[in-house]
């Protein structure tokens, strides 16, 4: 009998310096130590689950000022943004194929942070693996942070993956 491959998750995010369809700094270095550090060369022995959280602007109007909104504006909005995400997935999908690992992606909208432990509960991976900006205490308190939430409450282990010294930008609370 042939063993499932171990599933491992990977929250991924698009970089807030290039926007989509490119990965954050932090997402881009997670999945590129997941492969050295874990899958190495036995690529028949996992699989990826990449996820990336739309988040929806606050008002819910993203660039449309809602004094000239219709219907059909919305639809344009739901589309233009999806296509954002699946680009975004598409780079770690086209990685892991060129790699021979197996692989699945989706997109959900929320709150990163809750979108992503629930999807953990769901999904049920062997672990999850996340990237970090690495920021100090300080300004965490001000731009949160997605990794410390999933670590303290996704049920399954998780690993978290700083960006190295020499990728951080010039403002690090960049991605």
């Amino acid at each position: 009998m042939e063993e499932e491959p171990t599933r491992i998750m990977l929250a991924v995010n698009q970089s807030t310096i290039k926007g989509y369809p490119h990965p954050s700094i932090s997402s881009k270095r997670a999945f590129e130590w997941t492969l050295q550090k874990i899958v190495r060369s036995n690529t028949s022995g996992f699989k990826f689950l990449f996820l990336h959280v739309l988040v929806p602007d606050e008002d819910g109007f993203d660039e449309v000022d809602s004094i000239f909104a219709s219907p059909d504006d919305f639809k344009e909005l739901k589309k233009r943004d999806n296509a954002r995400g699946l680009h975004l997935l598409e780079y770690f999908v086209n990685r892991c194929h060129e790699i021979g690992v197996a692989c699945e992606a989706w997109l959900k909208k929320g709150d990163p942070t809750e979108v992503i432990c629930l999807e953990v509960k769901r999904v049920l991976p062997d672990f999850l693996v996340v990237g970090s900006r690495g920021l100090g205490p300080f300004k965490k308190v001000f731009v949160g942070t997605v990794s410390e939430f999933c670590a303290k409450h996704a049920e399954c282990p998780v690993i978290t993956i700083k960006r190295r010294e020499d990728e951080t930008p010039d403002d690090p609370v960049d991605d």
